[in-house]
């Protein structure tokens, strides 16, 4: 629920009288404050305008293990308070997010200059990787962020728009059905890290989100927000791991977010998948989410089609947006 008309406006009074200052990102408590920022910005609007923590923390995990994130991102403060992160990711990639209280008053000008002039030095040192077209995005509701977007030579129509799917957990959850052979529980911090790893590999290969090592995997159980709980996995009786979900909550806000997923092509047509949804579904609702979202491609339908199977629906749509290298 949104607060109050005069208590928005008292709260906007407020924190305009302070002064912005930015800087780069420093240390794991700079990541905590970025997943305070994304729960009390959703507070305050809705499931749409910002990021879920999870998209959050798998974006940062990506920077962690292939870039660095002191200098792929930026921050901006409203005297001590957190108002505004930018993160420039691979691809390249370019993503702001401010607090509801300062939004478009300067912060995203600023944060894609910083963006922008770090890609060019980028761009003469290593061209053929940060050489290609920006990508940014935006929900197809938020008009304000579109006319950013485009006034700053942007154009919808990149590969990798998305539907935004939300499946309510305000009823029972049913069991699945779990293939003969398999066992589907949390993945062990014990001797299961490579075989996680890769699984993710697997599934992934040849993306970005494929491109990790088996060390990595421990640094993302590391992560402020990882709950070992909601990475679930289905295992052969031989112990491999055949399909996956990362699980991520918003306590504040609960919301919980499906994350990368996948299952291994050898295993695939089993319903597995949907069973490893379902169990992740079902411990999101002991910990008191009412609602999990999910994304996938706007032309992915079988993909679609599997959520619609365990009670996602169609709420929203993220259009990715390119500007020419």
């Amino acid at each position: 629920m949104n607060p109050p008309l005069h208590i928005f406006n008292h709260l906007m009074n407020k924190y305009l009288s302070k002064k912005i200052t930015s800087r780069q990102y420093q240390s794991e408590a700079d990541l905590v404050a970025m997943q305070s920022l994304l729960k009390e910005s959703r507070f305050l609007t809705d499931d749409w305008c910002y990021a879920h923590v999870g998209d959050l923390l798998f974006w940062f995990f990506q920077i962690a293990i292939h870039l660095n994130p002191h200098e792929h991102i930026r921050l901006w403060y409203a005297d001590e308070k957190l108002v505004g992160y930018s993160i420039l990711g691979e691809d390249p990639s370019f993503d702001v997010q401010v607090h509801p209280e300062f939004i478009w008053q300067g912060i995203e000008e600023q944060a894609l200059e910083w963006a922008e002039k770090r890609l060019i030095e980028l761009r003469c040192t290593e061209a053929t990787l940060w050489g290609g077209n920006l990508v940014s995005g935006s929900r197809q509701d938020d008009p304000a962020r579109i006319t950013f977007l485009e006034q700053h030579g942007f154009h919808a129509g990149g590969e990798f728009s998305e539907v935004n799917m939300l499946c309510s957990l305000n009823h029972e959850i049913p069991e699945g059905t779990i293939p003969d052979g398999y066992v589907v529980r949390s993945v062990s911090e014990q001797g299961e890290l490579s075989n996680r790893a890769e699984a993710q590999r697997d599934v992934w290969h040849p993306w970005t989100v494929g491109n990790l090592k088996d060390e990595d995997y421990t640094m993302m159980m590391r992560l402020s927000g990882y709950d070992r709980e909601l990475d679930v996995v289905a295992i052969t009786r031989d112990g491999v791991i055949a399909a996956y979900v990362n699980g991520w909550n918003d306590d504040l806000n609960k919301i919980g977010d499906f994350g990368p997923l996948g299952t291994r092509p050898a295993y695939r047509r089993q319903g597995l998948m949907r069973v490893v949804l379902l169990e992740c579904l079902r411990r999101m609702q002991a910990r008191r989410m009412n609602r999990v979202c999910v994304s996938t491609g706007v032309t992915n339908f079988p993909a679609q089609k599997l959520y619609e199977g365990v009670g996602f629906k169609i709420a929203n749509q993220y259009l990715e947006f390119v500007k020419p290298g």
